[in-house]
């Protein structure tokens, strides 16, 4: 999986603020009409949310914040290496926290 090419589409599908970037890390605010096409995307790429994060994720996405009822998390790993991005929808119903990063984890698989 190209974590660049990941980056790529989903800023070409729009983004309303970019909060934070660097070669291993996204973070953007969206507006939620925008959400289906990254949902297509995303789900084309990692074949579904997960629903329970393993523990190799949620050891992974603590430092970004975690997951909380209500919003979505794509992990994708294989061996040390790793992909996610999580979905937090706003509040306001209008807003979505778009976090998307790549790294290595301490957990063995």
């Amino acid at each position: 999986m190209q974590f660049k090419e990941l980056k790529n589409t989903i800023k070409g599908i729009g983004v309303e603020t970019s909060r934070k970037e660097d070669d291993n890390y996204l973070e953007v605010v969206m507006i939620k009409d925008k959400l289906t096409e990254v949902i297509v995307n995303l789900n084309n790429l990692f074949g579904s949310a997960q629903g329970k994060p393993t523990p190799r994720a949620q050891d992974v996405i603590n430092g970004f914040g975690g997951v909380m009822k209500g919003q979505t998390l794509y992990f994708w790993h294989e061996n040390k290496s790793f992909i996610f991005v999580m979905l937090w929808p706003w509040q306001d119903g209008e807003h979505v926290t778009l976090k998307m990063g790549q790294g290595e984890s301490s957990i063995s698989p």
